[in-house]
């Protein structure tokens, strides 16, 4: 059916055939130069974590995208329209305006025997972030990721000058077989970085104007989200097999959580609660 085979002859099928594949190769090498300029213009814009993150979230299960405010009881249900990332939602402006989060008068709170400082913010992908006097931020792990990950084997930390973005990867953190990503809870230049002995593990300063945290949780938020994140590792834990009490009712987590189950597949257990599809 090509020119350049035996027996070839023009005619109208030919011509038929001919149009019909040059305009379906045309169309792939469109396609194709296309999503490379996209590609290379997503590089260029650093956009690439976003992009990334969007498509991971969509591939969370409907439970773990929930709306922060079916955590507080404003709403049944709801599934986060923006990738948890509250800035941009409309909806959320108003409801803060309508009921502020109350912020505790104490500035440390325990709940489930685990320390969650009131001065700083929680990232949903348990990362807190503190504003500092001298308007940089500081990000660490909060103590159910801490708990979670226990003794490091090794973290991956990025170099200061990096830029970091909301919901794109802030550290990398090594456990037995899990390479967890943790998200930034923040946008901003990296500083300064620390790690599991020094308490805190990156210091990001704004790259104009103070930096955004709307789309943290904070205050009067944070109980009704650990507990929720409680249930969800108590089944993360049982569906790789391992015993667990009942944690949001009472059982507090070990320090390490990973020592405590040796047999459970870590890796499975840590991309559920650090939002890894």
């Amino acid at each position: 059916m090509f020119p350049w085979n035996y027996g070839f002859h023009f005619g109208a099928a030919s011509y038929i055939f001919l149009g019909a594949f040059y305009i379906v190769v045309l169309v792939v090498a469109t396609t194709l130069l296309n999503a490379l300029w996209r590609t290379k213009h997503s590089l260029s814009e650093g956009k690439v974590e976003d992009i990334r993150w969007h498509s991971d979230f969509h591939d969370l299960s409907a439970a773990d995208r929930s709306c922060r405010h079916v955590l507080t009881g404003e709403f049944t249900s709801r599934e986060c329209p923006h990738a948890f990332d509250c800035r941009q939602c409309e909806t959320h402006a108003k409801l803060i305006a309508l009921h502020p989060p109350v912020h505790a008068a104490e500035a440390e709170a325990e709940i489930f025997g685990m320390s969650f400082p009131l001065d700083r913010m929680y990232h949903r992908g348990h990362t807190w972030a503190r504003p500092e006097a001298d308007g940089t931020v500081t990000v660490g792990l909060d103590d159910l990721g801490a708990r979670l990950l226990g003794t490091p084997d090794a973290v991956d930390l990025p170099r200061p000058g990096s830029r970091v973005q909301v919901n794109g990867t802030a550290f990398r953190i090594h456990k037995r077989e899990a390479n967890v990503r943790v998200l930034s809870p923040v946008d901003g230049e990296v500083v300064e970085t620390g790690g599991p002995g020094r308490g805190f593990f990156l210091r990001v300063k704004p790259l104009s104007g103070p930096i955004d945290m709307r789309h943290l949780l904070r205050g009067s938020e944070v109980k009704p989200w650990l507990m929720r994140e409680l249930e969800r590792l108590q089944l993360a834990l049982t569906m790789e097999g391992a015993s667990v009490p009942s944690l949001a009712d009472g059982g507090v987590p070990v320090s390490d959580i990973a020592a405590a189950y040796p047999r459970t597949d870590w890796d499975a257990v840590c991309g559920e609660m650090f939002l890894e599809p």
